[in-house]
């Protein structure tokens, strides 16, 4: 079948194998390894991405399901050449140590940040119940997502002043 998906920002238009999992068709046909399969059920977490702005656990979700769709996998974090401040809260806090679930943890910690920038450590824990980590016991993890929304709060409150002084210099 031929579908066409926005993946990070990008049309891809491909011909896939109608039973093609949406995990292997990322990372086997379009290179994008950082997106993990740990357990192929749905368990672990580490494949999750964003379809359409929700994640999704791409190892039980065909890719001919995102015709149409916009995907976001960990490498579409990026921003402006550098870390997302998730990305950059994970390295502060020692949220990893392994790091086979990180991406995954990344993509449902955007998705919470999305919804909820201001969110609690019971509000972050749910957010990120479908996934597993074995090394780090969470509280890392927990801490970076609070470091990580606090950052993107100040630089929300930054943009927010610039756009208010531009206007204002305008009139």
């Amino acid at each position: 079948m031929n579908i066409t998906v926005r993946v990070n920002g990008s049309v891809c238009e491909q011909n896939v194998e109608p039973r093609t999992l949406l995990a292997y068709f990322l990372r086997e046909t379009l290179g994008l390894t950082g997106t993990h399969v740990g357990c192929d059920t749905t368990n672990c977490g580490a494949c999750t991405v964003l379809l359409d702005g929700r994640p999704v656990k791409s190892c039980t979700v065909l890719a001919v399901q995102a015709d149409g769709c916009e995907v976001t996998t960990v490498e579409g974090l990026e921003q402006k050449g550098g870390l997302h401040p998730l990305q950059q809260a994970f390295w502060d806090e020692h949220g990893l140590q392994c790091g086979y679930c990180t991406p995954g943890m990344l993509m449902a910690a955007s998705a919470l940040l999305a919804e909820n920038l201001d969110p609690t450590e019971e509000d972050i824990r749910f957010g990120l119940s479908g996934n597993i980590c074995r090394c780090t016991g969470y509280v890392n993890i927990v801490k970076a997502v609070q470091n990580a929304a606090a950052r993107m709060r100040a630089n929300e409150q930054t943009t927010t002043e610039e756009v208010a002084v531009s206007g204002a210099l305008a009139e």
